[in-house]
């Protein structure tokens, strides 16, 4: 998962209206921090504590910097051209929050980038106790750590030592996601832009790794291939589990009926994804999901990436794959009103199923 940098945003544009001071302070502090670290990749190349594969992966970052703009008409700026060595596994951890009788996200709202279901943290301690706090006031709390997020071109996003060593089609789903947030970003409608971001991602990554050849090539692709297939499946398997408690949820049962049958439910689902981790030789890769206990806040963080991407792939494909065009008719979809905009998505979404 990602995030956008909405709390640094706010903070370094000296708006007031973050929710609390000590928010404001741990936003600013940590985005400025991760500022200060980054450096060019020569520096960060020549730096006496780089490891040898240090150079590999910042060439190869390069290229698919370069095939971003050139080929996917993403910004051509500096982002994603300078390296940051942060030091730790995430760069930020973001709390989502759900009632308990509801699989739809609580949302934290900010000036500049609206309303996002979900509050990011630069400190991992601090994201905790809010997700506790959180849990203490009755409602559901999922917390997960982020390899990258957007300050949606406000700054120059550098590339972050929390991702720079995964396989490359991750490395180059990330840089491309990123970049489209730089594209086109809607306030108040995280599934829109997450959606149309994963969409761009995908498109992305098939194409960079058309271009590559050679053995190592051909194993990043078959590596990609199987990573995609588990995502769908996981995807899939949440989205189903997700459909049956908003269903209980909405339904005339009592609160006593609905807590044991959210109960079952979970048990379900975590029998379910052993079942599925089987049919993937015992792969663990998703078990970080479930290492705090599955509740309606972790359905709803998976929903955010999830619902609408089959939609923007589909407007991807009837402009013949031209990006250009295909980012004019989304931002004409960011001019709608949002229910107008969910609507269409919702019908393009159940022609391209058909």
């Amino acid at each position: 998962m990602k995030a956008l940098a909405v709390p640094a945003i706010c903070a370094l544009l000296g708006v007031s209206g973050c929710n609390t001071v000590g928010y404001y302070f741990q936003a600013i502090d940590g985005h400025l921090e991760v500022m200060r670290r980054a450096t060019s990749f020569e520096d960060a190349i020549a730096d006496p504590g780089s490891k040898g594969a240090l150079r590999v992966q910042l060439d190869r970052i390069a290229g698919m910097r370069d095939f971003a703009s050139h080929e996917l008409a993403l910004p051509d700026n500096g982002s994603f051209r300078r390296y940051a060595d942060l030091g730790r596994a995430y760069v930020i951890w973001n709390v989502f929050a759900a009632p308990e009788f509801s699989v739809r996200g609580a949302e934290s709202c900010f000036p500049f980038a609206g309303c996002v279901p979900y509050r990011g943290f630069y400190v991992e301690a601090d994201a905790r106790a809010y997700a506790r706090q959180l849990a203490d006031e009755g409602l559901d709390a999922y917390l997960g750590g982020v390899s990258a997020y957007s300050t949606l071109g406000w700054f120059d996003d550098p590339v972050l030592s929390t991702f720079v060593g995964f396989p490359e089609g991750e490395v180059a789903r990330i840089v491309f996601h990123e970049l489209a947030h730089q594209v086109v970003y809607v306030r108040d409608d995280t599934q829109f832009n997450e959606s149309f971001a994963v969409a761009v991602e995908l498109e992305g990554v098939r194409r960079w790794l058309e271009r590559q050849d050679g053995a190592q090539a051909g194993e990043e692709k078959r590596r990609w291939a199987v990573s995609q297939r588990r995502r769908a499946e996981f995807i899939a398997l949440m989205i189903h589990h997700r459909d049956i408690l908003a269903g209980l949820y909405a339904s005339a049962a009592g609160e006593t009926e609905k807590r044991d049958g959210k109960s079952r439910q979970f048990d379900i689902l975590q029998r379910d994804y052993e079942k599925l981790k089987k049919t993937w030789g015992g792969f663990a890769g998703y078990d970080r999901f479930f290492a705090q206990g599955a509740n309606n806040a972790l359905l709803a963080s998976i929903a955010v990436y999830a619902d609408y991407v089959p939609a923007f792939s589909a407007l991807i494909n009837n402009h013949g794959g031209d990006m250009g065009a295909f980012y004019s008719e989304v931002r004409r979809l960011a001019e709608m009103e949002k229910h107008a905009r969910t609507a269409y998505l919702q019908t393009v979404v159940g022609r391209s199923g058909s």
